[in-house]
């Protein structure tokens, strides 16, 4: 896949991610997408390292699914720090 279509994959990503998780994700819109760019990325190591599906094709229901699930455990950690750090 090239450079713009993964950025193009992260960002959907990383929105959808934000639509799904629940609560208030600090870092707004664009911070959030970004994060789906890196998610997207984490979810495409991931899941070519453990089940051989990774970013290769952009209209794979497989490579959107394991983008999609890579944003939303970059904006949970996300979440946990930016939680954290608000709490004190």
């Amino acid at each position: 896949m090239g450079f713009i279509a993964f950025l193009i994959l992260g960002l959907i990503a990383g929105a959808i991610a934000k639509l799904i998780l629940p609560g208030d994700q600090a870092g707004g819109w664009i911070a959030t997408m970004v994060l789906g760019v890196i998610g997207a990325l984490l979810g495409g190591w991931v899941g070519s390292a453990v089940f051989g599906v990774g970013l290769e094709n952009f209209w794979s229901f497989q490579t959107w699914i394991v983008a999609i699930i890579g944003s939303i455990v970059v904006l949970l950690i996300w979440g946990f720090f930016t939680r954290s750090r608000h709490a004190h």
